[in-house]
């Protein structure tokens, strides 16, 4: 009688010890030999079948991995495409910011010169009047550029705060109401798009 052995997937075919079996007749060994070859190829089967399954789930989480590293990749070269479009488009605006602040600063000086006129000519026996037209070409200059996000700081009567006002003189102040105050304004300040450009130059009563 042969006894079916199962070791890493080899099948050893041991011969079993009859000594004190007695003799069996052809058809018992027949019967017993062709169970003996259904067992053995039962056995096999399920042992490919364990290998191929084990391969297969071998496969499948190399497959796994492979994915997710990929769509790792993936998700951050959007992610780096994206801040790239953000960068892009902060780095235009500001250049066009800076393009508009430096275009602005060039037209301060010229609106400086029409207040400069325009507070003479208020002035009591001036003789310089500022003309109807002169006012016109003014106040077109000044509404365009307000148009554009410039507007002047107001200034006299506020309370002094550096970080608007360039103090360029202390004077006692006319009253205690004045006092840490903006008495007079040199130089207006201004700001575009909410941003100072300019800090304004005053004279602050103490």
């Amino acid at each position: 009688m042969y006894q079916i052995i199962h070791s890493k997937n080899l099948l050893v075919v041991k011969e079993q010890d009859e000594k004190d079996q007695g003799p069996k007749d052809q058809d018992q060994l027949l019967e017993e030999n062709e169970g003996m070859d259904a067992s053995t190829e039962a056995t096999v089967e399920t042992a490919l079948d364990e290998e191929a399954a084990s391969t297969l789930e071998g496969q499948l989480a190399k497959l796994q991995k492979d994915h997710e590293e990929l769509k790792d990749k993936y998700l951050r070269q959007v992610a780096e495409f994206e801040n790239f479009k953000r960068r892009t488009v902060r780095e235009k605006l500001d250049m066009i910011s800076s393009a508009a602040q430096q275009t602005m600063r060039v037209l301060l000086p010229i609106l400086d010169d029409f207040d400069r006129v325009k507070a003479s000519s208020e002035l009591p026996n001036s003789i310089e009047p500022f003309s109807e037209g002169v006012k016109m070409v003014y106040q077109k200059l000044f509404n365009t550029l307000a148009s554009q996000g410039l507007l002047p700081l107001e200034s006299n009567g506020e309370a002094f705060d550096p970080e608007l006002h360039e103090a360029i003189t202390e004077i006692p102040a006319p009253n205690e109401d004045l006092k840490g105050k903006v008495v007079d304004t040199v130089e207006r300040g201004y700001k575009l798009n909410d941003k100072l450009i300019r800090h304004a130059k005053v004279v602050v009563g103490k």
